[in-house]
This record gives C-alpha cells, sequence and structure tokens, in this order.
C-alpha cells in the first residue's frame, strides 16, 4: 500500500501589523504655534510671576520689606493698584512669544532628527531636545527679556523710579551698559532654561508616550495634556528653582555685588543660608504649573488646526 501523506505543514501565523508611524511636527508649524501659545500664556500667568520676583529680590540684609505672598500682593495694590501686579509685563510679552516659538520650533527640529523609523522619541532622547530647545531659547530670547523685566520690577522699588515704559527702559539700560547690560546672568539663565526644558519635555515626553501606548498618533484629550503640563512644571521647579533665585540676583540692579554667577550663589549660601535658594518657590509653582500646563494645551491645539490648513507631510 502506498505511504500515507505526510501531513502538511502548518501555516505560520500571520506578522503582527507594524505599528502605525508617528506624524512629525514641522518646525514652522512649531514656530507659530509655540508664538501664539507663549503670548497668552502670559497675559493670564504674570502676577504670579510678578510676586515671586518681587520676593527672591528681598534679601534677608535689608531687612525682609515683604512677611509673604500676600503681604507683597497688598502692599504693591496700596502703593500701585492693581496694575501695579502687572508692571514689567511688557517686557515679557514681547519676549514670551519669540521665547516659545524659538522653544518648541527647536525642540521639533532637534526631535524629528532623533525619532526612531517608527517616529517614536523616547524619554532620554526628549531630555535632550529640551536641553537643547532650553539653551536656545535662553541665548537667543530670555536672558536679554528677563534682565529687562526684573530691571523694571526691582526699579518700582525704588523711592524715584527711572523707567518709564519698555522702550524708554531699554534705551536706558543699553545707554548706561551697553548691550552686554541686557545679558547679565547669561551662565545661571542657560542653566536654568536648559534644565528646565529638559526636565519638562523629558516628563512630557514619558508621560505621552505611556499614555499613547502602542498607537503614536493617538490623540490626547486637551485636559490630559494640561494634567501632564502641569506635572511637567512641577518637576521643573523643584529641580531648578536654586538657579532660578540666582539668575533672578544676577539680573537685579544690584547685580555689581557679586563677581559672577558662582559668586553670588556662595554669597546666598554663605550669608542667608540653604533655605533662600527656595525664596519664592511657592509662587512661582503655582505659576510655572499654570503656564506649563496652558503653553502645551494651546500649542498642541494650534498644531492639530495647523495640520488641516498647512500640509507638510
Amino acid at each position: 500500500m502506498p505511504a500515507a501523506a505526510a501531513p502538511a505543514a502548518a501555516a505560520p501565523a500571520p506578522a503582527p501589523a507594524p505599528a502605525g508611524k508617528a506624524k512629525l511636527t514641522h518646525p514652522g508649524k512649531a514656530i507659530l504655534a509655540g508664538g501664539l501659545a507663549g503670548g497668552i500664556e502670559i497675559c493670564i500667568t504674570f502676577p504670579t510671576e510678578y510676586v515671586k520676583t518681587q520676593l527672591q529680590l528681598d534679601e534677608k540684609a535689608n531687612p525682609p520689606r515683604y512677611k509673604g505672598i500676600g503681604d507683597c500682593v497688598k502692599q504693591t495694590v496700596r502703593d500701585h493698584g492693581i496694575r501695579g501686579l502687572y508692571r514689567g509685563l511688557s517686557s515679557l510679552v514681547y519676549g514670551s512669544i519669540p521665547k516659545a516659538a524659538v522653544r518648541f520650533g527647536m525642540f521639533e527640529f532637534l526631535s524629528n532628527q532623533m525619532r526612531d523609523e517608527q517616529g517614536r522619541l523616547d524619554s532620554t532622547r526628549g531630555l535632550i531636545c529640551g536641553l537643547g530647545a532650553g539653551v536656545a531659547e535662553a541665548v537667543a530670547v530670555v536672558c536679554p527679556m528677563e534682565t529687562i523685566k526684573v530691571k523694571f520690577i526691582h526699579d518700582q522699588c525704588s523711592p524715584k523710579p527711572k523707567y518709564r515704559g519698555f522702550f524708554h527702559g531699554v534705551r536706558e539700560i543699553v545707554r548706561e551698559q551697553g548691550l552686554k547690560g541686557t545679558y547679565q546672568g547669561l551662565t545661571a539663565t542657560v542653566l536654568k532654561q536648559g534644565s528646565n526644558q529638559a526636565i519638562r519635555f523629558f516628563v512630557m515626553t514619558s508621560l505621552k508616550n505611556w499614555y499613547k501606548g502602542d498607537d503614536p498618533n493617538k490623540v490626547i484629550n486637551p485636559f490630559v495634556t494640561g494634567v501632564f503640563g502641569a506635572l511637567a512644571g512641577a518637576a521643573s521647579v523643584f529641580g531648578n528653582t536654586p538657579l532660578d533665585v540666582v539668575k533672578t540676583r544676577m539680573q537685579g540692579l544690584e547685580a555689581h555685588k557679586y563677581k559672577s554667577t558662582w559668586d553670588c550663589a556662595y554669597q546666598i549660601m554663605k550669608y542667608e543660608g540653604p533655605l533662600a535658594f527656595y525664596k519664592g518657590t511657592v509662587p512661582r509653582l503655582g505659576r510655572v504649573c499654570l503656564d506649563v500646563a496652558i503653553v502645551f494645551i494651546i500649542y498642541d491645539e494650534v498644531v492639530k488646526l495647523l495640520n488641516k490648513v498647512w500640509k507638510t507631510d
């Protein structure tokens, strides 16, 4: 009898479908969306930035002028009205738009080069891209604008303020100190902004990757984006408030007291103690959490809109 036919080999299991490739954001879209987000955010949150800066400038050696956050707000409103809480806003509005534009534009440019074949960006590379974005915004925009802002706010504490407005203040600062007068505290600003954005984009990238799972193009609800942004902002506050304090001192009207960024940090530690490095943490925490949440929400929503009207694929 003929031998029985060998059983047919089992058909191989179908290969799993490849995960969809993540869509990249064109740097041009990032610049537009980031600028719009930065402008809107600063108009909402500036009073908390004002209070934070006042408390950081309120050195113990004076002795302190303010007893706390509430007292700072009370004295400012009493002496200058509600508008006093917005002193220096113009300098930040002029700076926040290009700052956020540079930040997101640089982040998307760098991240587009560092994503894997599926368009994914892991947390470590997100941190590196955030660091690059922070350094870029510090040098191009943040340092000169923050210096001007701090001088405006500090000037208000003087018996006879000499700056009448943004352009007058800039003109006076440049006339008296040259362009380098707007770059006081550059080292501290680069350290602060670099660490700021490294921490924030690391946290945001980690949370977004966790939320999206295997679908890199999963749409994130604006509320979820806001929560992730607030967590990223809180992480950056606890991570680099000491750098923010040093930066503020180096940009104030009494910056001449310090030989360098490192000397400023040394004097703060020697004469005021380690807790002085966390002056203004509470108002900064409130402002930054709200700041980062608002910026990421607006940024993501504007990018979604631009993707519909501006085809770059």
